[in-house]
């Protein structure tokens, strides 16, 4: 009798994980994000000290903002929104204002979003004009029946949807411009340019338990022929899922999508919690006739910090046997927040209910 409890509550943890966590979630009240601003070659010898500075602020605010929306009852989707929406508008990333320019001097910008309470998503691909791209993404899910629009017709939807116009030049700015500049003239390759990778990206739980994440960002310098990378691939560089996790990526894209890293993270957090509360349920005494004593229900149950901690180890760790650099950042339905990275940094930032809150750069902080 007890082999078939245990066996449904496997096959069934899919959603009881996500209704135990959301009743959980209201009485506690938690919360949790995690943001990301790229990932790459960030040593300190690369980084002016107003650099630093001007990183860490950004970063800081796009967190705060994020985090006063959930710590408010506000959903997941409206954090990530708000958050992402702040590291577009600042030249230091490569979204929005700030990306990159293209082979033929233009601007292409790729972004989406995900919302784990239903699996409902957006993307946009090699679109221009649009202020805040994430909005056209979030535009996308919840106006359209598509889950991803591209080129001029996503700009036209976008004009649809009165979301704000910009014109070309809103995108550019002295350092972007200098970067194309050098390796039209075949100063310096892609490589040397490109050895950070300023994609930005949020992930959060709200106090419901529900997920988010999305991701936006410019792509990589003097790209060509319509390139399109993870950021806008849900699954590669973006997932989110209330059963395990919410996962937004930076780095070289084709690796990120030849992994499909985003969903494979998160697919492997939901194969683990069932085998892990298997394996609780082992340890629980047992009584005369060899039944348990207690029977561990699943709204009790959680994967710890290192379990999550070494999933997403492990899948980067693939990325880089691959041959691909980047990082991801994480929430799950238990309230952790963190990254997983295989390069010299990462800009990233976290924040929790229960009074974190931290930004950093580079790889040996905390």
């Amino acid at each position: 009798m007890i082999k078939s409890i245990l066996a449904t509550i496997a096959l069934l943890c899919w959603a009881s994980a996500a209704t135990a966590q959301s009743g959980d979630n209201e009485q506690d009240s938690r919360w949790s994000i995690a943001i990301h601003g790229g990932a790459g070659t960030l040593d300190r010898d690369r980084i002016t000290p107003e650099q630093d500075k001007d990183i860490r602020a950004a970063l800081n605010q796009a967190l705060a903002a994020g985090s006063q929306i959930l710590e408010d009852g506000g959903s997941a989707i409206d954090a990530i929104t708000a958050t992402i929406m702040i590291l577009e508008d600042n030249p230091n990333f490569n979204a929005g204002k700030g990306a990159v320019f293209t082979w033929d001097r233009t601007n292409e910008l790729d972004t989406s979003i995900m919302d784990g309470s239903d699996l409902s998503a957006g993307a946009a691909a090699g679109i221009n004009g649009t202020k805040n791209p994430i909005l056209l993404a979030r535009a996308v899910k919840d106006h359209s029946p598509h889950v991803m629009l591209s080129g001029e017709g996503a700009n036209q939807f976008s004009r649809d949807q009165g979301l704000q116009q910009v014109p070309p030049e809103y995108y550019a700015t002295p350092y972007r411009l200098e970067q194309i500049d050098k390796l039209l003239s075949k100063e310096v390759s892609a490589a040397d340019i490109d050895y950070k990778f300023g994609t930005v990206g949020a992930v959060a739980m709200d106090q419901n338990g529900h997920m988010a994440a999305g991701t936006s960002t410019g792509g990589m310098t003097g790209k060509r022929w319509g390139r399109i990378g993870d950021s806008p691939i849900i699954g590669a560089g973006t997932y989110a899922d209330d059963r395990s996790c919410a996962i937004s990526a930076t780095g070289s894209g084709e690796y990120f999508i030849r992994l499909g890293v985003a969903h494979e993270i998160c697919a492997r957090i939901r194969m683990r919690w069932p085998i892990a509360l298997e394996e609780a349920q082992r340890t629980v005494p047992k009584d005369a006739e060899g039944n348990y004593t207690y029977i561990i229900h699943a709204s009790e149950f959680m994967l710890s910090d290192e379990e999550i901690q070494q999933i997403a180890d492990d899948v980067i760790a693939e990325l880089g046997e691959l041959g691909g650099d980047g990082g991801i950042i994480y929430a799950t339905p238990w309230g952790q927040a963190g990254y997983s990275f295989n390069t010299a940094g990462m800009y990233r930032g976290r924040a929790t209910s229960e009074g974190e809150q931290s930004v950093a750069i580079y790889g040996d902080e905390e």
